[in-house]
């Protein structure tokens, strides 16, 4: 290696560390006993180790309830989300489809012109699903993108093997189950992913649309407690103001909790990414 090699190793591992340092902040803090923390101090080892603080917000009936909504969204959103994007892009593979040309355009001029936060709230309203999980739900059922990406995803299948289990007796939708599926596994689990990341985070949309704080996700939540200028409102956030702990452990303790299960899970589906995802965006 030349010495501009070795420069630019140097600098992408100092760039790499200065990016963990807030992570490793944030994990320090919440995991600092409440007794010895020291606000405004910044260290990446914590004095003396305690699971005070998640045992806080694990214990608060806000919390759980937060983790509850996020949970049920994101399981309901991410499966209902595979299933209508999937169905719909095979749907559009194929060139018999009525009127297919005018739904694909349809679809893709959704990605030009978008009808504005008023009207999809005036939407959601007259369909009665205000103060609803399902607000959440079906306002974020089809991405046009995303269901641009399957579709060229799906048109690299050979059509001989649809035409092969057709022959052998299997309907469209045998052959969508039985043969597209299996096929198609390095997209769905890269969508997955999108998915319920995207349902997982989601926090405008709740903001707009849940009133009742009981069905807040744990984005509002954190964001409630982060935003929050003192110490009593932030143990009312949580619903408990008998005991007392340093607001910020207990503000990045939530961080960790909510931020956790996508940093466990995408380790499992990230070799799927290049394939799931640059095979459905190299023909349209």
């Amino acid at each position: 290696m030349t010495a501009f090699d070795y420069v630019n190793y140097l600098l992408l591992l100092a760039f790499s560390l200065l990016c963990l340092f807030p992570f490793f902040y944030v994990i320090s803090v919440s995991l600092t006993d409440p007794g010895v923390y020291k606000p405004f101090t910044f260290t990446l080892i914590p004095a003396k180790f305690s699971l005070r603080s998640y045992e806080y917000i694990l214990g608060s009936i806000n919390f759980r309830n937060a983790l509850y909504s996020t949970v049920y969204i994101t399981v309901i959103g991410t499966l209902l989300n595979l299933v209508f994007t999937f169905t719909m892009a095979y749907g559009l593979t194929k060139k018999e489809l009525p009127h297919r040309n005018l739904i694909m355009a349809s679809v893709i001029f959704t990605l030009v012109f978008n009808a504005g936060i008023v009207p999809n709230f005036l939407l959601v309203k007259s369909l009665g699903l205000l103060n609803s999980y399902w607000a959440l739900i079906w306002s974020a059922m089809i991405n046009s993108f995303n269901l641009i990406v399957v579709k060229s995803f799906l048109q690299t299948l050979p059509e001989e093997l649809e035409d092969a289990a057709k022959i052998d007796g299997c309907n469209d939708l045998g052959v969508f189950f039985k043969i597209v599926l299996p096929l198609s596994l390095p997209a769905v689990a890269a969508f997955t992913l999108f998915f319920a990341v995207t349902h997982w985070n989601t926090y405008f949309n709740a903001l707009i649309y849940l009133s009742d704080a009981k069905k807040w996700t744990l984005q509002l939540l954190v964001k409630s407690l982060i935003m929050d200028a003192n110490a009593n409102s932030v143990q009312g956030s949580l619903g408990d103001a008998d005991q007392i702990l340093p607001q910020e452990t207990i503000r990045l303790a939530a961080v960790v909790v909510a931020m956790l299960p996508i940093l466990v899970v995408y380790p499992f589906l990230q070799k799927y990414f290049a394939k799931g995802v640059l095979l459905g965006s190299v023909k349209g």
